[in-house]
């Protein structure tokens, strides 16, 4: 799902309070129908969530690649969120990903490790194949 497509279902945009955001950065949201919420001052955790993946994106990811255009860090970033959200194990899940099943993580008989590259292999992904 594209963010035009998501943003339809938006209702809030959480903002920090930094002086560098003009009012013309407000409008474009505020144009989408989206209330605009600041955190609140000197709350330096209030979006930690969000501080945390943006912190996480740039180490894994953007600040290994030189981006050329927006059309490249669209791409690049679609990969990102696929690879972050889905097969990397999760910590708060005992290592798993999210959509694990248990009886493809132990098949029976033999098999073969695969490993699939993701933006240009600066990310892999590893899944056992059935030898059959």
């Amino acid at each position: 799902m594209a963010l035009d497509e998501r943003a339809a279902s938006l209702r809030f945009f959480l903002r920090d309070r930094y002086t560098q955001l003009v009012g013309s950065f407000d409008e474009i949201f505020t144009s989408m129908g989206l209330r605009i919420l600041r955190s609140q001052p000197r709350a330096l955790r209030t979006n930690s969530f969000a501080e945390r993946w943006v912190g996480t994106t740039r180490r894994d990811c953007t600040d290994r690649l030189l981006i050329y255009n927006q059309r490249h860090l669209t791409h690049v970033l679609t990969g990102y969120v696929h690879h972050y959200s889905m097969p990397r194990p999760h910590r708060s899940l005992d290592q798993r990903p999210p959509l694990h099943d248990p009886a493809a993580a132990s098949p029976t008989g033999p098999r073969t490790l695969h490993r699939e590259r993701i933006l240009g292999g600066l990310l892999n992904e590893y899944s056992y194949w059935s030898a059959a």
